[in-house]
């Protein structure tokens, strides 16, 4: 087992630009690994299935097999938590700042 933490699986998957044009497509519909590598031309399957592997390990997909084929799922539940954790807790500051600044403008 990894010591890193969930939320550093998750800021590591979505540094590479690649997972998160993966990501892009999973949130329009899932697709199979093998549509994943006719969007992506220019990589090998063997590197489209590592991305597909860090973005697993990270939770941010899930893959259901049917068959022969390997459906990638978009989980945005991490992304969101992230986003939670984060994002709303520093938007919600900057807009406070916001908001004293305009009152202190009008006088």
């Amino acid at each position: 087992m990894s010591s890193e933490s969930d939320g550093d699986l998750i800021f590591k998957a979505l540094a590479h630009r690649r997972r998160r044009e993966i990501l892009d497509l999973l949130k329009e519909a899932p697709r199979t690994t093998g549509m994943l590598c006719e969007t992506f031309a220019d990589m090998d399957r063997c590197t489209v299935m590592q991305h597909l592997k860090v973005l697993e390990e990270a939770d941010l997909v899930i893959a259901k097999k049917e068959g022969r084929e390997r459906w990638n799922h978009l989980n945005s539940l991490p992304i969101k938590q992230i986003h939670d954790r984060w994002i709303s807790a520093y938007a919600g500051h900057a807009l406070s700042i916001l908001d004293r600044l305009k009152s202190d403008l009008e006088g």
